[in-house]
């Protein structure tokens, strides 16, 4: 089964996708702007028998999210859209998503906002922002704020099913620990939930994956390339400044406000989480 997917988008590129001839066969359900419910949701996966996930898309460039949405159709999602963002907003907070893809780029509310108002409301959806090639600052800026991965634009199919899956699996997938301790900080690996002396600490689905890889050996020193694969699942092609810029993000919220802090920079070197 080949998609038709035109490569004229703004936001694609004209590398071939991995849905073009020769993708792995799968079953969807027919497109829908709401997601499907529980008694549709199962048996919805593709080939690898990754979970389906509900996707909500944030883009004002109409052609694109068509194109976004109808690949990731395929790939087994069950999707909506918005063009705007405010109301891309209301809609994440009433049916939350597994993943939002938001454009940084819109009418009404921007998708820097949009985002910050996600995690002030501790949403637990994994964020794929998009930026357009070679804005770094954007890209910085979204990775502080609280997004999980970017894609920049023009994207080829491929790049945007790798990256949401692996966010996707990323969530779905759980250790043999199902409690992690490093002093008084703890983390519920099942349930996906982080205190520090029985108080909560909200953090982006991202934060947990980096912090989790940390705790699962306390004492080892990671390297950024190490974290990189073992947290983007990938050979990472961004600058060295999205570690450093989730780990500044851990220690203000794992570490301001206790006595002894638990994450440590060995310079050179990498990062590391031990108990004092």
């Amino acid at each position: 089964m080949t998609a038709n997917i035109p490569r004229s988008s703004p936001g694609f590129s004209s590398r071939p996708g991995a849905d073009e001839a020769g993708a792995p066969p799968f079953v969807c359900l027919p497109p829908s702007r709401r997601f499907a419910g529980p008694e549709t949701a199962v048996g919805c996966l593709a080939t690898d028998d990754l979970p389906a996930m509900r996707i909500l898309v944030v883009e004002d460039e109409r052609q694109l999210a068509r194109h976004i949405t109808r690949a990731l159709e395929r790939h087994g999602h069950s999707l909506r859209t918005e063009h705007d963002g405010a109301l891309g907003l209301q809609s994440a907070l009433d049916e939350p998503p597994d993943l939002v893809v938001l454009d940084l780029n819109l009418p009404s509310l921007d998708g820097l906002a949009v985002l910050a108002q996600l995690r002030s409301a501790n949403s637990p959806a994994r964020v794929l922002i998009l930026t357009a090639r070679g804005e770094v600052d954007d890209r910085v800026k979204g990775l502080k704020a609280g997004a999980d991965d970017y894609l920049a634009k023009p994207f080829s199919v491929d790049e945007l099913i790798a990256r949401v899956e692996a966010l996707g699996r990323r969530g779905a997938t759980a250790t043999a620990a199902d409690l992690l301790k490093v002093s008084d900080l703890q983390m519920d690996v099942h349930h996906r939930r982080v205190s520090r002396s029985g108080r909560p600490i909200a953090l982006s689905p991202r934060e947990l994956d980096v912090l989790q890889v940390l705790m699962q050996e306390p004492g080892r020193v990671f390297s950024r390339t190490e974290l990189c694969e073992r947290v983007w699942q990938r050979q990472h092609e961004y600058d060295t400044r999205t570690v450093e810029i989730f780990i500044t993000r851990l220690r203000k919220k794992v570490d301001t406000g206790f006595p002894t802090p638990l994450i440590h920079t060995l310079r050179t070197v990498g990062y590391t989480i031990r108990p004092p």
